[in-house]
């Protein structure tokens, strides 16, 4: 079903392509899927999840912190490719393996089969754990049978808080299966799905009638039986559900998830009334509600239909499944915030931001002198839009040269104009030059500069006396450098410096313009100092006085 004229060859893509532009604090576009955006460090196994589009939330929404590192996606109801799962992998890998999960469906097991051999070839560790929740699709014995429906979330959730957690692959390996070794699912629906562009659904129910034991891919049901109250479906589901126990799970000690999903169209007033049910099917029958899930898990375009998950947790997985976690469609608990020293980068780029509303007439009059009077205006939304990078940067996860990097780019794009690329140059450089460090303390951060300097003058092609940004910072580096040789503390260090930066953006009064849109009117500048470098001495003296971010 799709309201809007669909043209059905492109409609994945281009949902998936919306999905990303709507989420881009989570995830970003690869070859073949999403990937998180917030750093994989290394050394952590990557969880790649995934399947045929169609399905939201799962698999692209739970890529995040704390769960899939990686999602395939591949068409409607249709598997990603081998080269896409590939590619995903090869993205998100770094150095302790892949974890592949999904639906036990023949066209995904083949494609990721396929696609891990690939991995494999080129060194990487892969092992691959499906999905085998549906008690309908085969029967107990035969456990490797089954399709997988909602209940692969615990299993991505539990997989991806191991990775998280700096697990080895072999545990991470271990868990899922464990959880997935848990899990019974069971499905009804009243109404097929429709494939966009299509006229009719994929199969109809008769009016009173339910299908029983429905797959993800709009399959019929492996059953029909007549149409039936809130109660009575959910003493259905509990009763078939609880009948399959896992052996070593005493009855009298049954501590579950409960997920109640919705599967399109089954909406969330409908649900509420029927996870009232089961939970009191549940609680009659003396099992332990540790926690539960109702809303739509993973969907079937627009089928009306609902399925119930049970997973009979031990102290273990329980640990795993409340773990943190941080993705555009599934968020548990509070992930670790950020250490102090990203407090202490975001109250600088606040102290800045601040700065520069003061003085952003007084930098705009300076520029108007010999150029045409924006320079105030253009490094008021630079910092505004690196400042709001830098504070998502945080909210990930990402170290400090990460989060400099991010603001970098972020100060290019909102900034524009020469200051626009000069900063967000010397911030990319300085942030990379962080990220490759061990460690960062006082010579970290004396380099990290240096590198800001040298991008700047590689950028600007500008040179000491040339009356620019250069003649401020280059004072500031070397009298940095200076004081930390001399022993001096790292904050005096920076306040110094910002000094000397400020007494050389003054001294630039006294010189002619020799680049740049001032350069043609140089004679007018004379008695005026750079705004760039006035601008660059602002910043830095705020940065340096100010106090870490609440």
């Amino acid at each position: 079903m799709s309201y809007l004229p669909t043209e059905p060859n492109d409609f994945a893509s281009k949902a998936i392509d919306g999905f990303v532009a709507a989420h881009p604090r989570h995830v970003r576009r690869t070859d073949g899927g999403v990937i998180r955006l917030a750093p994989i460090p290394a050394g952590q196994v990557g969880v790649v999840v995934g399947g045929g589009s169609g399905h939201y939330p799962a698999f692209a929404g739970l890529v995040g912190r704390g769960l899939a590192a990686g999602a395939v996606c591949g068409n409607i109801f249709a598997s990603p490719s081998a080269g896409q799962v590939l590619r995903v992998g090869s993205a998100v890998e770094r150095g302790a393996g892949l974890l592949l999960s999904f639906g036990n469906y023949a066209g995904d097991v083949l494609h990721f089969t396929l696609g891990a051999e690939r991995l494999r070839r080129q060194g990487i560790d892969v092992r691959i754990v499906t999905v085998t929740d549906d008690i309908a699709s085969a029967p107990i014995d035969q456990p490797e049978l089954r399709r997988g429906i909602a209940g692969g979330l615990v299993v991505y959730k539990v997989a991806g808080a191991a990775a998280e957690a700096g697990l080895p692959l072999d545990e991470v390996e271990r868990l899922a299966r464990k959880a997935n070794g848990r899990i019974r699912s069971l499905g009804v629906a009243f109404s097929g799905c429709t494939l966009p562009g299509a006229s009719q659904p994929l199969f109809d129910v008769p009016s009173g009638r339910m299908a029983i034991g429905m797959g993800l891919h709009g399959e019929q049901g492996l059953s029909e039986g007549p149409l039936t109250d809130a109660n009575s479906l959910a003493a259905l589901l509990v009763e078939r559900l609880l009948a399959e126990r896992p052996a070593d799970v005493p009855e009298d000690q049954q501590r579950l998830v409960v997920l109640l999903n919705g599967l399109g169209s089954f909406k969330y007033e409908e649900m509420f009334v029927l996870f009232g049910a089961v939970n009191q099917e549940l609680l009659a029958r003396g099992v332990v509600l540790a926690d539960c899930e109702c809303g739509e898990l993973v969907t079937s375009l627009d089928m009306a239909g609902v399925s119930l998950s049970l997973c009979w947790l031990d102290a273990e997985l329980e640990g795993f499944w409340n773990a943190p976690a941080d993705s555009a469609a599934y968020r548990r608990g509070a992930l670790t915030p950020p250490p102090q020293a990203q407090h202490d980068l975001l109250g600088r780029f606040e102290a800045v931001e601040k700065a520069l509303e003061q003085k952003v007439e007084e930098l705009g009059a300076l520029d108007a002198v010999a150029g045409d009077g924006d320079h105030g205006l253009g490094m008021l939304r630079g910092i505004r839009g690196a400042r709001q990078s830098a504070i998502q940067a945080c909210t990930r996860g990402c170290s400090t040269g990460e989060v400099l990097m991010e603001a970098g780019e972020a100060w290019s794009d909102h900034g524009g104009g020469t200051s626009g690329a000069l900063w967000g140059g010397a911030l990319l450089a300085a942030g990379n030059s962080i990220a490759q460090a061990s460690e960062v303390g006082a010579t970290e951060i004396a380099a990290a500069f240096d590198a800001a300097l040298q991008a700047v003058i590689s950028l600007g092609q500008a040179a000491p006396g040339d009356k620019t940004m250069v003649d401020a910072l280059q004072p500031y580096c070397l009298r940095l450098r200076s004081e930390l040789q001399a022993g001096v503390a790292l904050d005096q260090a920076l306040q110094n410096a910002a000094e000397t930066c400020l007494l050389a953006a003054k001294a630039t009064a006294e010189m002619l313009p020799k680049l740049g849109r001032a350069r043609p009117h140089g004679s007018r500048s004379l008695g005026h100092p750079d705004p760039g470098a006035m601008s660059l001495a602002y910043c830095l003296i705020a940065a340096t006085q100010a106090q870490p971010a609440t």
